[in-house]
């Protein structure tokens, strides 16, 4: 009696490969998708939305988000990882993709930034302006140079004429933040919208010298991705409604 059911559980088999192989977010073998993105830290509360938004409209797609400061993902994709979209907090490192070649299409401008003084609740060095960064009882905490929040600072270092000596220079912006939050720094440089979604044990302080440097972050699909048609609907959803939302409630800028 077990011979029938077999030979129709192989029949459905064969009809349930045949329907997943025409669409969705599967290949010919039925296997899911996956859609990797490497994103800028400071996108991590916004991309983390959209990425839910993303699989919900795509059944079937996973998308795998890479988060670091944009300097080391550039050097990662240069070197060779499997990455489809690329989203930097800069120009500057969107370009090095673009002059190694390894990128697909041009480069799109998503949203803006700029940087805020992240200090831990209370304000207990009662930091109220950049200058106040520099003074010798404020252990300040800024991104390293090539990071495009540490090369923000300099530009604003250089336009205010004010030098800071900080306690330390991180590879992300999100190293920045925990360090305030953890109160072993005075005050951070991190991004307005790393403040906004910083939660409870973080405050802002604004500035008027951050104009000097105003960060685009530009998206680019990468060259040999194997997800083209998947990496264009993610690149163009950021320009959408819903994606221009998700932005904007992180703390980012759209046009």
């Amino acid at each position: 009696m077990r011979k029938p059911v077999i030979a129709m559980a192989a029949l459905l088999g064969v009809a349930l490969t045949a329907c997943g192989s025409g669409g969705g977010g599967q290949d010919g073998s039925g296997d899911k998708q996956t859609l990797t993105v490497s994103a800028a830290a400071s996108l991590t509360e916004a991309f983390d939305k959209l990425k839910t938004d993303f699989e919900h409209a795509h059944p079937g797609v996973q998308v795998k988000l890479n988060y670091d400061g944009s300097s080391t993902l550039v050097q990662q994709i240069t070197n060779g990882a499997d990455v489809d979209v690329f989203a930097s907090a800069d120009q500057k490192n969107m370009d090095k993709l673009v002059k190694a070649g390894d990128n697909q299409g041009e480069p799109k401008k998503f949203a803006s930034n700029t940087l805020e003084i992240a200090v831990p609740k209370g304000n207990p060095k009662h930091v109220k302006s950049f200058a106040d960064l520099a003074r010798p009882d404020v252990h300040t905490v800024i991104c390293a140079p090539p990071v495009p929040c540490g090369a923000a600072t300099k530009k604003i270092e250089q336009a205010s004429g004010i030098t800071l000596h900080p306690k330390s220079e991180e590879q992300n912006v999100k190293s920045v933040l925990a360090k305030v939050r953890s109160t072993d720094a005075d005050a951070g440089l991190v991004y307005v919208s790393d403040v906004k979604t910083a939660g409870p044990k973080v405050s802002g302080v604004t500035f008027p010298e951050t104009k000097a440097a105003v960060n685009s972050y530009p998206v680019a699909i990468v060259k040999g991705t194997k997800h083209e048609q998947l990496a264009k609907q993610f690149v163009d959803m950021l320009s959408a409604a819903e994606g221009k939302k998700r932005l904007t409630d992180a703390g980012f800028a759209v046009d």
